[in-house]
């Protein structure tokens, strides 16, 4: 097996080196139990990659241990070890440089390394038949031995880029970084229990010690608060408490750049950055940005001298005596700037600034993969938002639909709604009657992602076209015609639904309308007659999933009389933490019949507020139809 670069491994440390590795695998203080940080990384990886699995795996004398995982649920997952370390990940400890297996030749039994040996075949991993793709990137202590590796998987054959790679990579770097502060701590404990009594003597060393003791924890805790962020709003916020709690500035910014511009990242109360900072401007940060280096200036004298007035005056205005300007490290040049000031002389070390430049890289790394997911997350939304296509008009129909996305900027869901007139309008234009036949519905993908909301798109037109190429068969017919395309082509696509057709009843009725409808383990829909009873449609049949054999849907009916007012939604309305589902579906249809006369959009606008509330847990989608009386 070779590594990534091509080079074949190096050849197994020495009994001293094997016996120093696994001291430093000791000294992190991990084991076979599930560790909140190691946990993180895992579940990066999984995101980051959109891998089904990924492991944090440490190496020791006789097995395997886990302290990462995220997303498996294979029997050595449970256990968090195994009896002997795994092949892949083996190769990575003992030969020093990353393994990948790009894909598993069809039907092999574990997965084909790159140089076509069978060298995983004692791989409890390689075996299992979910997991066909495999790379693993080593994580190293301070001299360089490989204690263990952070792995991906995936359980399908797949090609890994050179971008994922780098990704991998990097977080493996931070991972790292991680384990060397751990056992770093570790045996500066040792340390200090030996010197305890030295230290008692000498009141200067002690400070000294507190003061590096105070760094050291400064990393340990960025390294941990910066290894979950996903917003640029949380980084600025978490590098603030941090560096105040520790360092003490009066003045804590992360600025990042972009568009010849810094920007400061904004948290808590503060308003928006709109303008920043040109770079070629000539300021102490943009300095830093501009050359790649630490810059430090003390006093509004030093400022006006190399600066200029404008930025002494900045200077001055923030009440500020030493500023200290750290770039942000990039692939590609600095991605900004930690900016810390202080209101009194304030001096940095060798050591401090060493301290500086590791925090500065975990900003980093939490930056860009802030940016990242926010670029997913708009691209995600900008694609679901257009998908929900304005409401035809329907004679004889009065309709509204509203989405609101969750609070959380950072979830994108597969919610959907949908109206559209059925075949026979569609060749007609409209019925005997002056009113078209017409499908509606409402629907939720499992998931919060990018594959949610372009799962919901094919869903939606899937349907859309199951409807015109069965006409006249109903919406139990149409779902399971769907649900047959999605076995078949293997969409993986699971959620709920409810999918009705309305159709005006024939004379000499007085204005009603037939509701036909399927519901796949959806929240029931809510109808409110005119006199402001109140009804759950709770018929309804199992929830859509690919590894379900579904017979036949049942469909259901319903006479909808002028007056009546059907609402569908998704299950943001009514399912919040901590909440009780049957209580809020009640205190919905309440609201809904003490205000059933308002227009549909306010209807719809205030039945959000009241019963989800500003900020909602998840993505909410809503449909209402209203049968008029024959004065509206």
């Amino acid at each position: 097996m070779t590594g990534r670069n091509g080079r074949s491994p190096a050849p197994c440390p020495d009994a001293v080196e094997d016996e120093l590795r696994l001291a430093a695998v000791r000294d992190t203080g991990l084991s076979a139990r599930p560790d909140a940080g190691m946990d993180r990384f895992a579940r990066l990886v999984k995101d980051v990659l959109d891998v089904p699995a990924a492991l944090v795996a440490l190496v020791t004398a006789d097995r395997q241990i886990l302290p990462g995982l995220a997303g498996t649920h294979a029997p050595w997952a449970r256990e968090r070890s195994l009896a002997a370390p795994l092949a892949l990940c083996g190769e990575v400890v003992h030969g020093g440089l990353p393994v990948v297996v790009d894909r598993a030749g069809a039907g092999a039994a574990p997965p084909a390394p790159r140089d076509g040996t069978d060298r995983a075949s004692g791989d409890p991993v390689a075996l299992a038949p979910e997991v066909q793709a495999y790379a693993g990137v080593p994580l190293t202590d301070r001299a360089g031995r490989v204690l263990g590796a952070l792995c991906a998987l995936d359980n399908r054959p797949r090609a890994w880029s050179d971008r994922e790679l780098s990704l991998l990579a990097e977080l493996a770097a931070a991972c790292g970084a991680e384990l060397r502060l751990r056992i770093a701590a570790h045996r500066r404990e040792v340390v200090h229990r030996d010197e305890a009594a030295a230290r008692t003597r000498a009141d200067g060393q002690a400070r000294r010690s507190e003061s590096a003791l105070a760094r050291s924890e400064l990393l340990l805790r960025a390294a941990d608060a910066l290894a979950d962020t996903t917003g640029l709003a949380e980084v600025g916020r978490q590098v603030h408490d941090l560096v105040t709690l520790v360092l003490r500035p009066v003045h804590v910014r992360v600025m990042v750049a972009g568009g010849g511009v810094l920007r400061r990242l904004t948290h808590g109360s503060e308003q928006p950055d709109r303008h920043g900072v040109p770079l070629d401007e000539e300021r102490p940060m943009t300095r830093a940005a501009r050359e790649n280096r630490v810059v430090t200036v003390a006093g509004t004298d030093e400022v006006a001298t190399v600066y200029g007035r404008r930025a002494a005056d900045d200077h001055r205005a923030l009440g500020l005596d030493t500023v200290v300007c750290v770039p942000l490290p990039g692939q590609d040049g600095p991605l900004g700037v930690l900016v810390m000031g202080w209101d009194r002389p304030y001096e940095v070390d060798d050591p401090e600034r060493a301290v500086l430049a590791a925090l500065a890289g975990y900003t980093a790394r939490a930056v860009e993969r802030a940016l990242f997911v926010e670029n997913r997350v708009d691209v995600a939304r900008q694609m679901q938002e257009a998908m929900l296509t304005d409401l035809p008009p329907v004679t004889g129909l009065r309709t509204a639909a509203l989405y609101r996305p969750a609070a959380d900027i950072d979830m994108v869901g597969g919610d959907w709604y949908d109206l559209y007139r059925l075949p026979s309008a569609a060749q007609g234009g409209e019925d005997a009657e002056g009113a078209a036949t017409v499908a509606a519905t409402i629907g939720d993908i499992t998931g919060h992602d990018m594959r949610a909301a372009t799962l919901m798109g094919q869903v939606r037109s899937m349907l859309r076209q199951a409807d015109l190429d069965h006409p006249g068969t109903g919406p139990a017919h149409v779902v399971s015609a769907f649900e047959h395309a999605n076995r078949a082509l293997r969409l993986g696509c699971s959620g709920t639904l409810v999918h009705a057709h309305l159709r005006p009843c024939p004379p000499p009725d007085d204005g009603s309308w037939e509701l036909s409808w399927t519901n796949a383990g959806h929240p029931p829909p809510l109808l409110v007659t005119a006199d402001g009873t109140v009804e759950q449609l709770t018929d309804h049949g199992a929830l859509m999933h690919p590894g379900i054999g579904v017979r036949e849907r049942d469909a259901h009916r319903r006479t909808l009389p002028p007056g009546a007012l059907l609402l569908l939604y998704t299950d943001g309305l009514v399912e919040h933490r901590g909440g009780d589902l049957d209580v809020a579906i009640d205190r919905a249809g309440r609201f809904l019949a003490a205000r059933r006369g308002e227009p549909l959009p306010a209807l719809l606008a205030e039945l959000v507020d009241e019963v989800a509330g500003e900020a909602a847990d998840d993505d909410i989608a809503l449909l209402a139809l209203r049968v008029p009386v024959a004065r509206e």
